[in-house]
């Protein structure tokens, strides 16, 4: 779900949002949609409205405003750009490397593994998540809960296509995770598309929700919430965390992006980092 430094780049500075216009744009966009972004990161949030005034050639927040006001179903534009869904197969090979080979070990002693794949965006995670359990002979007594916010994204992910442009950057990424087959043999292609075969997509429940407003769902044995925490404001981190904490079983494991920690926070003392490397920590009670 991480937004790249490329993407970041693409938006030319335009002007800083006065904090009250952003207050005003976020309280609009509650009351048509009920989403909540106002413990969101704001340098995420001027970014998104800067992009999105560009995009429109808006001059100020003003017309922005007037326009939420005067055709409200507008606020679903915004949700949409808000909830960024930069993903990829086997993002981050090493990390994936290590979940294969210290964490797999450790799932082989449940008779059912359940796992949540939370904001998975376009659904690439949960994806390789459902190879790598495969290979490693897991698959058939697993579910995989691949969760976002965005209900597009969410729509995207069911159909299990991927850019066939992408896939040679996406087999490197395979084979330095310590893949073992031939990456192109859990897809069949149709024009610019490739699609993971249905099997593959059969254990994994595609669904909404909302890390900001919805409760636990179950208890699982593993959490990948890579890359999400970034975008929230200290406050909505530690409700994010109670969130994680709670839908988390003894000994499970809790997956983080590279820049985010449980250091500093309250259940630090909860869990045992697994790896100085990997963000990858194990609840202990």
């Amino acid at each position: 779900m991480e937004e790249t430094e490329l993407e970041r780049a693409e938006v030319p500075f335009h002007y800083e949002l006065p904090q009250e216009a952003v207050s005003l744009i976020l309280s609009e966009i509650y009351t048509t949609t009920g989403y909540n972004f106002q413990d969101y990161a704001m340098a995420t949030i001027q970014r998104r409205l800067q992009r999105r005034l560009i995009t429109e050639r808006m001059a100020n927040a003003a017309e922005l405003i007037d326009r939420l006001q005067k055709f409200p179903q507008y606020a679903y534009k915004l949700v949409a750009d808000f909830s960024i869904n930069v993903t990829a197969m086997f993002r981050d090979p090493q990390f994936f490397n290590y979940f294969r080979n210290e964490v797999i070990p450790e799932l082989r002693k449940e008779s059912f593994i359940r796992v949540w794949v939370a904001g998975c965006a376009t659904g690439e995670e949960a994806y390789s998540l459902s190879i790598l359990l495969q290979e490693e002979g897991l698959y058939e007594r697993c579910r995989i809960y691949a969760t976002d916010m965005n209900e597009g994204v969410i729509a995207q992910a069911k159909t299990g296509a991927l850019p066939l442009s992408k896939m040679q950057a996406y087999t490197r990424n395979y084979f330095a995770s310590g893949g073992k087959e031939q990456f192109h043999s859990y897809f069949s292609s149709k024009d610019e598309q490739v699609y993971l075969h249905a099997k593959l997509l059969r254990n994994i429940v595609f669904s909404h929700h909302n890390l900001v407003d919805d409760r636990s769902f179950n208890e699982f044995h593993v959490i990948f919430c890579r890359n999400v925490l970034i975008y929230f404001n200290h406050r909505l981190q530690e409700h994010v965390h109670d969130l994680l904490y709670d839908s988390l079983g003894l000994g499970g494991f809790l997956a983080l992006g590279s820049r985010e920690s449980l250091r500093f926070t309250k259940h630090a003392s909860q869990f045992i980092n697994m790896s100085s490397l990997q963000k990858i920590y194990k609840r202990i009670n």
